[in-house]
């Protein structure tokens, strides 16, 4: 069986949201031990990650640092985080399939996304990105350009768009090694924003939402399941209401009249929802949303909520 497992960006970072280098490399290091077990039982597997406490990171330094060096836009800050970590999910994943001695080969591909320029959410900037700051520090970078929005007691945060993915360039390259036996990490953060341009294509500041993309890259491979790994069990329906419910097993057409109602937030489980409801209707055979040390059991489709098309 093919799985596209999609790692959260807080799965690769450390307790209370630690994101220096060595708590990144432990937290990934946890998420390789239940990562090898599914190639251990013989799937063939291709990895997605988010990248948003790392993206939140660089965007940091470029504030400090503004007065000496020239800041990077977001698709670099994309690229950069592809690369480390990449890297280190390779790395960390090698490793542990080294100590259960099988030579499972990693590779880390570097992964543009292309999304439409004339997209209506480059008209409405709504993704909060990196740290939250005062209203003077708000009111600075909006002299410069940026959108801020003001989060109450939180402070203001910068927000950008996140237009759909489109189309994964690098598509046939991650199937290539997928097929040749190679496990293989892409799409990392949603993938490098891009769009159409004279000769190929050119980096945009947006940030693509991760789980659209894995949705569009486990349809694009021929995946035939698609985990969304997160902290919780499953989505729950109503969350922090006195109708809250878990949602289990359901089929494509329930989770859509369930998405309908708007009992799903739209800044964290919904655009997940979203992706699992994306990757049955263009084919997959099964989508699941659960915690990231329940890929064994998501497999066999016993825990989180396990979508399945109308067809079946």
């Amino acid at each position: 069986m093919r799985v596209l497992v999609a790692l959260g960006g807080n799965a690769m970072t450390g307790p209370g949201g630690d994101a220096s280098p060595p708590a990144q490399q432990r937290a990934i290091a946890a998420a390789a031990a239940h990562l090898a077990d599914l190639t251990a039982a013989g799937h063939e597997l291709v990895i997605t990650h988010g990248n948003g406490p790392q993206v939140g990171n660089i965007l940091r330094k470029n504030e400090l640092s503004a007065h000496e060096l020239p800041p990077v836009g977001l698709d670099w800050c994309g690229a950069q985080t592809q690369g480390t970590l990449g890297f280190t999910i390779v790395s960390e994943l090698e490793r542990e399939l080294c100590t259960r001695g099988l030579d499972s080969k990693v590779a880390a591909v570097v992964t543009r996304t292309v999304v439409d320029p004339d997209d209506p959410a480059f008209a409405d900037p709504v993704k909060p990105i990196g740290s939250y700051q005062d209203a003077a520090f708000a009111a600075e970078m909006t002299a410069h350009g940026q959108t801020w929005k003001d989060f109450g007691e939180k402070g203001w945060r910068r927000v950008v768009a996140s237009p759909r993915p489109v189309e994964i360039l690098e598509t046939p390259m991650v199937s290539f090694l997928a097929d040749s036996g190679w496990v293989v990490v892409a799409a990392g953060g949603g993938g490098i924003p891009v769009v159409p341009a004279e000769g190929g294509s050119t980096g945009i500041s947006a940030v693509i939402d991760k789980d659209l993309s894995a949705a569009k890259l486990a349809a694009s491979v021929g995946a035939d399941l698609l985990i969304i790994a997160t902290d919780v069990p499953c989505a729950v329906a109503g969350y922090g209401t006195p109708q809250a419910r878990d949602v289990g097993a359901v089929s494509a057409a329930q989770l859509k009249e369930l998405r309908s109602t708007g009992t799903f937030a739209s800044g964290s489980m919904g655009p997940k929802v979203d992706a699992i409801i994306d990757f049955v209707d263009n084919g997959g055979q099964r989508a699941v949303i659960t915690e990231l040390a329940q890929l064994a059991a998501a497999v066999s489709g016993t825990v989180g909520t396990v979508v399945t098309s109308d067809d079946r």
